[in-house]
């Protein structure tokens, strides 16, 4: 070896020429329901609509996959949370 370097052999750019991690995710920003729709209300006693914000796990979904802002998911966290402690809704998953 010469000590010459292709630019792809840990260069830290990419095939495109971008610097590793600098791709824009493609994709629709999602909407808010609970903005959209101002009837929609937050309550930790209906765990029907909680359930959409809880993963197979029992994880709460983070609001970059809901698609809510910071303050509805703020209240949604303290709605599931409210939820459980009343035995509402479970900790974790069935099995």
């Amino acid at each position: 070896m010469d000590g010459n370097r292709d630019d792809d052999s840990r260069g830290g750019r990419d095939r495109d020429g971008d610097a590793f991690g600098s791709r824009r995710r493609g994709g629709k920003r999602k909407v808010c329901r609970f903005c959209a729709d101002s009837e929609l209300g937050i309550d930790y006693k209906d765990p029907g609509q909680l359930k959409y914000f809880i993963s197979e796990r029992g994880k709460i979904v983070p609001r970059r996959i809901s698609g809510n802002c910071a303050p509805h998911q703020r209240q949604i966290t303290l709605a599931v949370k409210r939820a459980r402690n009343l035995a509402l809704m479970p900790y974790t998953s069935g099995g």
